[in-house]
């Protein structure tokens, strides 16, 4: 049932809604009814006896028309499939047609071949077809963003999202936002700029990452602050290091986790009258003759809806982080046992769907863990401390292992070695001040005691027992870290040094590997364009947000994620709708 949103959402509705198991919002049966085809030619293959088979399909006026075979089979033997299989293909406008007798494999390889040809042309019926001028997938902070910035330029869209609610990851996590801010960092003492934003950010991604759109995405970073604050979001004052962002640019929104995004961009996209359908699954991008005309998707009753969209299509579904068999595939070491900080939601339908209408995938094997997450569920939430320069992490035999400022990926290998892949984050009353400090995820050190998710204590050798940690150890790691601070080196290399570890109450919260964040996916240029195998733009279709890749390398900074939705996120927007 299509869905208009009616008033910005609740902070604590969604954060309670963002925990429920995702039970398949839009679930319905196959699709029933012959097919049509969408106008164009198109590519597919096969496996064969002699090697790989290729066929060309050519669709006219929704019917098959011609295919062309480019055989590999020994000549003689497949002839006859390759003579009469086309004709009863094109005859019967099916791919279900008897195999031709004494050529069985070459005639299951055709239309294998067709078949792959033909994934992303094939056309259900519908039961019944919108118009608008752009059509959005996806509902967090890329989406929101492009659907708000495509309604500012006077377009009308259409925004559909396949959970209940608006928000996506960029609503479960942390919030932090790395941009460079002078007027928020000079006070503050810390010297930045683009350029070390830039080389940061390449460097760490270990110069994996496409040049061009790290620098669009850090010159764009700051320009989204000032934007979101004209759109009413409010930022705090002071900025920070969240953790595995290398230096201190990440910016923290007034409303708690991603609820400030979300509610500030939702807020805006239904005062431009941006429609927004719910429970609304995208099944199908349609493109026909080359260019990209629409979705197919389906509603909460099971319903087929084209929604045709004029001037295009914007893909921001997210990663697949939660898709245990999709990381398999592209990184078979990430074991299936690993939990995940993203939603449930996060399960790569996007970069499938892009991928079989010819859409390039960049960077997919670069799947981000983190050393944080909740030993039961694999979030994020539930843990003591705030910035990287006032906490350390130990093992289960007390003593640290790693430094805490290096990159997300360095930390969660080391983690990974250690005892039962186990640890625990440790910081004092510098770092919570008070029982009504609140950390990322808007829980309070005194919520989280009562909950058993973290331990307090007046002591470092109390706290020691509480864990199960020798306290022995555990003094002289805390004795030296302190050491460390006092000289400005510390003994793991930690550049970003804050307060020491001396001010109870201290605390400890346990931690493991989860994951975290998909790197890869539909690559795009700088206008945010999604880009075909042969590196030719796919008219019509424009992706934004963890669904892309080529951004980030084979590994992400902590608080790039939510700057890269907004940057890209606007200039799929503005791009979509410039497109006439």
């Amino acid at each position: 049932m299509s869905k208009r949103l009616t008033r910005p959402i609740a902070i604590m509705a969604v954060i309670a809604i963002a925990s429920l198991v995702f039970i398949g919002a839009g679930a319905y049966s196959a699709p029933s009814g012959k097919p049509s085809y969408l106008n164009g030619t198109y590519e597919g293959s096969a496996p064969s006896h002699g090697g790989e088979l290729s066929v060309v399909v050519t669709v006219k006026k929704g019917k098959i028309a011609d295919v062309v075979i480019r055989a590999t089979d020994s000549a003689g033997i497949s002839d006859a499939a390759i003579v009469k299989l086309p004709a009863a293909i094109i005859k019967a406008q099916a791919i279900e047609v008897d195999a031709i007798a004494g050529a069985t494999e070459t005639s299951e390889a055709i239309k294998a071949a067709v078949a792959d040809a033909l994934a992303g042309a094939t056309l259900y019926p519908v039961d019944k077809t919108i118009k608008t001028d752009v059509v959005v997938i996806g509902g967090g902070n890329a989406g929101l963003a492009a659907a708000v910035e495509a309604s500012l330029a006077g377009a009308k869209v259409i925004l559909v999202e396949k959970m209940p609610f608006l928000g996506g990851n960029s609503i479960r996590a942390g919030g932090a936002y790395n941009a460079v801010d002078p007027a928020r960092q000079i006070p503050q003492g810390i010297e930045d700029s683009i350029e070390k934003h830039y080389q940061q950010t390449f460097e760490g991604g270990d110069k994996k990452a496409d040049p061009a759109l790290v620098k669009t995405f850090v010159e764009g970073a700051p320009e989204g602050i000032t934007w979101l604050e004209s759109l009413g979001m409010k930022f705090q004052p002071n900025v920070f290091t969240v953790l595995g962002a290398l230096w201190p640019r990440s910016h923290a929104a007034v409303e708690p986790v991603g609820t400030g995004f979300i509610n500030t961009l939702s807020r805006t996209a239904e005062s431009n009258g941006v429609r927004i359908m719910l429970e609304t699954t995208a099944d199908q991008i349609l493109r026909e003759d080359g260019r990209v005309t629409g979705i197919v998707v389906v509603d909460a009753s099971g319903k087929r809806i084209r929604i045709n969209a004029k001037r295009g299509v914007v893909l921001a579904t997210g990663g697949f982080a939660a898709n245990k068999e999709m990381r398999q595939e592209y990184d078979p070491l990430i074991t299936p046992n690993l939990g995940t900080t993203n939603h449930p939601g996060a399960l790569g339908e996007g970069i499938v769907m892009a991928k079989k209408i010819g859409a390039a995938l960049v960077g997919m094997e670069y799947i981000q863990m983190l050393p944080l997450g909740n030993p039961e569920t694999g979030a994020l939430n539930g843990w003591v401390g705030f910035n990287v320069e006032d906490f350390i992490y130990i093992n289960k035999g007390g003593k640290r292992f790693v430094s805490e400022a290096e990159r997300r990926d360095v930390m969660t290998q080391a983690l990974i070695k250690q005892k039962d892949q186990f640890m625990f984050i440790v910081c004092d009353a510098h770092s919570m001040p008070t029982p009504q400090t609140k950390n990322s995820f808007n829980e309070t050190a005194e919520e989280l005691v009562k909950k058993g998710t973290a331990f307090s204590a007046d002591s470092i050798e109390e706290l020691a027992a509480k864990i199960g940690v020798d306290p022995a150890a555990f003094r002289a790691t805390i004795d030296d870290y302190n050491r460390g601070i006092d000289s400005g080196v510390d003994s793991f290399g930690k550049k970003l040094l804050g307060s020491k570890i001396d001010k109870a109450p201290f605390y400890a919260s346990p931690r493991v590997p989860t994951v975290h964040h998909t790197m890869g996916g539909v690559r795009i240029d700088t206008l945010a364009r999604a880009i075909d195998e042969a590196g030719d733009v796919i008219p019509g279709l424009y992706a934004a947000g963890e669904v892309t890749g080529g951004i980030h390398g084979g590994n992400r900074l902590g608080g790039n994620a939510i700057a890269d939705t907004i940057v890209f996120g606007r200039i799929a927007g503005k791009s979509v709708a410039a497109k006439k």
